[in-house]
């Protein structure tokens, strides 16, 4: 999947790339020269234009010049024009009209079809990032949850960790009978950190708490807090907890908290980090 995604990740450069390219080929065959009336007039005598447009103050059309030992013709726009200007355009068998020239084509390539382009690309970017992806979906949690009867887990699924397990077991029962444990006055755990190398149980055993309790369970991994774009991951944050305030009494888990937490100043561009 990942291999899948890096070459995904490379066409749409290489695309990107060939669009530049391609804009900036037109750019340099449509562009449009701005001449001194002189130079019009000399490049005239001397046969290199080869069509004029006449418009009430300006004239537009296209001459030969010389690029690199070469001879390309490009579009030119002088401002100027002469009531005599049509006897020497007969002389120098020069193809006239009395209309400017419409741009509606360079409009098109140089700016609408960029445009559309990359349109397309964004919305095959959030095509692929499933079906909630979406411009106002980027601050929404991606949490799984998993309804009261989902879990299907219990405490005698989890062999082994048998101190964790009864340790466990009092956050259970605050979630059973809450009002029992507040009228002694005491309040329910705010969060349990489980800490152990991968592979452990872990999961499974918050798993269970919530199996145990029949509460609706909220699972994410801390990475997918971490976002390119500054203020995301504490919008899902807030989106997460929002709807676990909706679903309460029900459990949280969050798998690897250490990607959010980072030490500051570890950048190597010397920048800060949203994480941080």
């Amino acid at each position: 999947m990942e291999q899948k995604t890096k070459y995904s990740i490379w066409y749409v450069i290489i695309a990107i790339w060939g669009v530049l390219l391609m804009q900036q080929f037109i750019a340099e065959q449509l562009a449009i020269k701005v001449i001194p009336y002189s130079q019009f007039l000399r490049a005239l005598k001397e046969g290199k234009v080869t069509e004029v447009a006449i418009g009430k103050d300006i004239i537009q059309g296209r001459m030969k010049v010389d690029s690199h030992g070469e001879e390309k013709v490009i579009l030119f726009k002088t401002i100027r024009v002469e009531p005599a200007l049509s006897q020497q355009l007969e002389k120098y068998n020069v193809t006239f009209r009395g209309e400017m020239e419409s741009t509606l084509v360079r409009d098109l390539f140089s700016w609408i079809f960029p445009i559309l382009f990359f349109t397309g690309i964004w919305y095959l970017l959030i095509g692929r990032m499933g079906p909630r992806a979406g411009f106002m979906s980027f601050g929404r949690s991606k949490a799984k949850i998993y309804a009261e009867d989902e879990t299907g887990v219990s405490f005698e699924d989890v062999a082994g960790c048998d101190e964790a397990k009864e340790e466990l077991k009092e956050v259970v029962m605050f979630l059973k009978e809450p009002e029992r444990f507040i009228e002694l006055g005491a309040q329910i755990p705010k969060g349990v950190l489980l800490v152990g190398p991968p592979g452990t149980g872990k999961t499974l055993l918050a798993r269970a708490v919530a199996g145990e309790a029949k509460v609706p369970f909220f699972s994410i991994a801390g990475s997918e807090f971490v976002e390119m774009f500054v203020g995301v991951g504490a919008a899902r944050v807030r989106d997460l907890f929002t709807q676990a305030k909706q679903k309460a009494p029900c459990i949280v888990f969050i798998d690897e908290i250490d990607a959010i937490g980072k030490m500051r100043g570890s950048h190597p561009m010397g920048g800060e980090e949203e994480r941080e």
